[in-house]
């Protein structure tokens, strides 16, 4: 199976050196680089000055620089519509670091037949769990990790993982060609957030099925692209207007007759979370993000 992986890159090119080293070391070796770089001209040449034309396997690694900054989906439709020959495509964050058995562990996962994009184990530099998967509640608009928090080598449930989830974390998905054809692209008006999350909601509508690979695991090193700090009072505008706004998006997208009560329900737990940590300005920035969603604004801010 000839596997595309799909990179979108905003003037990080450490990052992006750093996710091929990990690369160079896949079991699975039929796969390709493709990577859009969303940060302009300056940021394309300083990454076409550190990239190799392949890697030591032989695989190609290859650059296109965006007309603008796209946002993640948008990047990612560029990497879908520059590799069109591929099986598969693995979307794949630049801060992400796979584990030699990863993309062998999906691809064998996918091969089984029952699925049409398959999850895995994110995991932070300090070995607890990001997400095997994830559950989206669309009555109060939350996305919930599962197995967050847990740690790296704690046994994990694949059936459980299959059955409760239904949408998979973008940073690290591998869709199937029938996946791509039936659902089509990522939404680009969500620009940044929750874009995975209305894709595989999209797909599920469809008849697809998401399937969770347990050897797959990845390492994630979250937020250096976008300044998305755990400190919840630390965060900047961007990250927090936008996955508010794009929570509503989903809701209207998907479940558009919950929308007044999805809306209340994210504004209550947006201020629970930002009175706990005294983030009064970010509350204002998550608050005036809903609002938008909720009045259907979309796109890039």
């Amino acid at each position: 199976m000839h596997v595309a992986i799909a990179v979108v890159g905003f003037r990080n090119a450490h990052d992006i050196v750093e996710c091929l080293k990990a690369l160079e070391g896949s079991t699975h070796t039929d796969f390709e680089v493709i990577i859009c770089e969303n940060g302009g001209a300056e940021a394309f040449a300083s990454l076409s000055a550190v990239l190799p034309a392949a890697l030591p396997g032989g695989q190609p690694v290859r650059a296109v620089m965006a007309s603008s900054n796209l946002g993640f989906a948008g990047g990612v439709n560029v990497g879908l519509n520059e590799t069109p020959h591929a099986d598969a495509w693995w979307v794949l964050n630049p801060d992400t670091q796979p584990e030699p058995g990863a993309l062998a562990a999906k691809v064998a996962r996918l091969a089984r037949g029952d699925c049409d994009a398959v999850g895995c184990t994110l995991y932070r530099p300090d070995g607890s769990i990001q997400s095997h998967g994830g559950r989206w509640w669309a009555w109060m608009a939350r996305a919930e990790s599962l197995g967050i928090g847990r740690r790296l080598g704690d046994p994990v449930d694949a059936a459980w993982v299959e059955r409760t989830q239904n949408y998979l974390n973008g940073a690290a998905m591998l869709i199937s060609r029938r996946f791509l054809e039936r659902a089509g692209p990522m939404r680009e008006e969500y620009f940044l957030y929750c874009e995975e999350v209305e894709w595989c909601l999209r797909a599920l509508e469809l008849g697809l099925k998401l399937g969770f690979a347990a050897d797959a695991r990845v390492l994630h090193a979250q937020g250096t692209t976008t300044g998305a700090a755990d400190d919840v009072a630390q965060r900047p505008r961007m990250p927090i207007y936008l996955s508010q706004r794009n929570a509503m998006l989903v809701t209207r997208d998907r479940f558009p007759a919950r929308l007044p009560v999805a809306a209340l329900a994210l504004m209550s737990q947006l201020a629970l979370r930002c009175v706990r940590h005294r983030a009064w300005r970010q509350f204002g920035y998550g608050a005036s993000g809903i609002i938008a969603g909720v009045l259907n604004r979309r796109g890039a801010v």
